[in-house]
C-alpha cells in the first residue's frame, strides 16, 4: 500500500463500487461457508456412527451456534443477568443488534448466525474497497478477499461470532481515515465506527492507535471544525469501551469486572511473558496436546508477517496489526489466537501479496480451504478452542 489515493471522481457512486465489491466476494464467502458446513455435516456422521463424550455429542447439536455463539445467543435472549459474570466477557453491541432480528425464523439463534454472516460479507467486500483504494491494485484486492474468506481461522466468520461484525467497523474506520481529506465527514464517521468496534469486542479499543497516528499526520494542516472530528475519532474507541465498563459499575458495581472476567486464568489470561506461553504450549506436543501445539506455527507465522507489514504497509496499518497480535500473544494460553489475529485484517493483504503467481494462489488457497474443514471440524467435536 501507498499513500491514499485523492478522490478524483467525488460524484462516482460509492455504493456502485460496494456493489461490485460485494459481487467479486460472493464466490469466497459461498464457498467457505460450503466448507464449514460441509465440516458440520461430517461431524454429526461422527456423532450418529460412534459414541463420543457428551460434550462432544453437546457441541456438534450446537451447529453454528458452538462455542462463543451459543453465549451470544443467550444473551441476545434473555440478556446478561441469567448468566452471571463470565458473560460479561461478551460485549453487547453484536447480541444487541441480533435480538432486533429474533422476529426471524429461528429466533435469536437465527439472528446471530444471520448477523454474524452478513457482517463477514460486508467486511470482506469493504476489504476490496480498501485496497484498491490503497495500491489501485484489483487483483491484490481479489486475493485479499479470497484469503481472508478461505483463512483456517475464519471458520470463526461463519459461526454467530462477533468478529464479521467488528470487521465491518475495523476496515470501514481504515476507509474513513485514509481518505478523510477527500470527504467532510470522514472522521465523525470514523468516530462512529470506532466507537461501535470497541462495544463489539475488545480489541475494538486498539482503533486508538491507528486513527492517532493518521490524526497526527493530518493535524498540522488541518483547520479548527476538522481538528475536533479528528480528536472525536481519537478518543471514540477508548469511549466505546468506557461506555460497557461504566454500565458494569452502574449494574454490578465493578467498573473493571468485564476486563477481569476476560483476562481471567479460564479465559485469556492476564499480561504474562509470550516466549513462555509458546514454550508451553510448543511442550503440548510431547504430552499429546496437539490443540495446544498447533498454535505455534501460527505464531511464528503471524509475527513474520507483522514485521513485513512495517516495510510494506503504512504505520497505521502496521501499528495495529502489532496492537492486535501483541494482546493475543499477552494472555497466559494461546486458545483462539488465530481467531483474534485474524483480526488484524492488513496481515491478510501483506499474505496475500505473496500469492502473486497464479499457480502458488491456487496451491495456497486449496490448502487453506481443506485447513479450514479441518479447523471446523477440531471445534465441533470439541478437540479445538475456536
Amino acid at each position: 500500500m501507498s499513500a491514499p489515493a485523492p478522490e478524483t471522481e467525488a460524484g462516482r457512486s460509492l455504493l456502485g463500487r460496494s456493489w461490485a465489491a460485494v459481487s467479486l466476494v460472493a464466490v469466497p464467502f459461498a464457498l467457505a461457508r460450503a466448507v464449514v458446513l460441509a465440516a458440520l455435516g461430517v461431524a454429526h456422521l461422527y456423532v450418529s456412527h460412534s459414541h463420543p463424550a457428551p460434550a462432544v455429542v453437546f457441541r456438534v447439536h450446537q451447529g453454528l451456534l458452538a462455542w462463543d455463539a451459543g453465549f451470544y445467543e443467550s444473551i441476545a435472549r434473555f440478556g446478561y443477568h441469567p448468566f452471571g459474570h463470565q458473560a460479561l466477557r461478551f460485549f453487547p453491541l453484536f447480541p444487541l443488534a441480533a435480538r432486533l432480528f429474533s422476529w426471524l425464523p429461528g429466533g435469536d439463534g437465527t439472528s446471530v448466525v444471520l448477523l454474524a454472516n452478513l457482517g463477514a460479507l460486508i467486511g470482506t467486500a469493504l476489504l476490496v474497497v480498501l485496497v484498491r483504494r490503497e495500491t489501485g491494485d484489483a487483483a491484490l484486492a481479489r486475493r485479499s478477499a479470497w484469503l481472508l474468506s478461505l483463512a483456517p481461522p475464519a471458520f470463526t466468520l461463519v459461526l454467530g461470532y462477533a468478529e464479521g461484525m467488528l470487521l465491518v467497523f475495523t476496515v470501514g474506520t481504515f476507509l474513513c481515515i485514509r481518505t478523510a481529506t477527500a470527504r467532510q465527514g470522514a472522521w465523525w464517521l470514523a468516530a462512529l465506527l470506532g466507537y461501535a468496534a470497541a462495544l463489539t469486542r475488545p480489541l475494538g479499543v486498539l482503533l486508538v492507535v491507528p486513527v492517532a497516528i493518521e490524526g497526527w499526520r493530518r493535524w498540522r494542516p488541518a483547520g479548527a471544525t476538522e481538528r475536533l472530528a479528528i480528536g472525536a475519532a481519537v478518543i471514540a474507541p477508548v469511549a466505546g469501551i468506557v461506555t460497557f465498563l461504566s454500565w458494569s459499575a452502574a449494574v454490578y458495581g465493578d467498573f473493571w469486572l468485564p476486563i477481569r472476567v476476560q483476562t481471567s486464568a479460564g479465559h485469556h489470561g492476564g499480561l504474562t511473558d509470550p516466549f513462555a506461553t509458546l514454550l508451553h504450549d510448543a511442550r503440548g506436543a510431547l504430552h499429546h496436546h496437539v490443540g495446544t501445539a498447533l498454535h505455534v506455527p501460527w505464531v511464528i507465522l503471524v509475527v513474520v508477517l507483522v514485521v513485513v507489514a512495517w516495510r510494506v504497509l503504512p504505520a497505521p496499518y502496521a501499528a495495529f496489526s502489532t496492537a492486535v497480535v501483541l494482546v493475543a500473544l499477552s494472555g497466559t494460553n494461546l486458545d483462539s489466537f488465530e481467531r483474534y489475529a485474524l483480526s488484524a485484517f492488513p496481515l491478510v493483504v501483506v499474505a496475500a501479496r505473496w500469492l502473486a503467481s497464479r499457480r502458488v494462489e491456487v496451491v495456497v488457497l486449496t490448502l487453506s480451504g481443506a485447513a479450514m474443514f479441518a479447523y471446523a471440524l477440531a471445534a465441533f467435536v470439541n478437540r479445538l478452542v475456536p
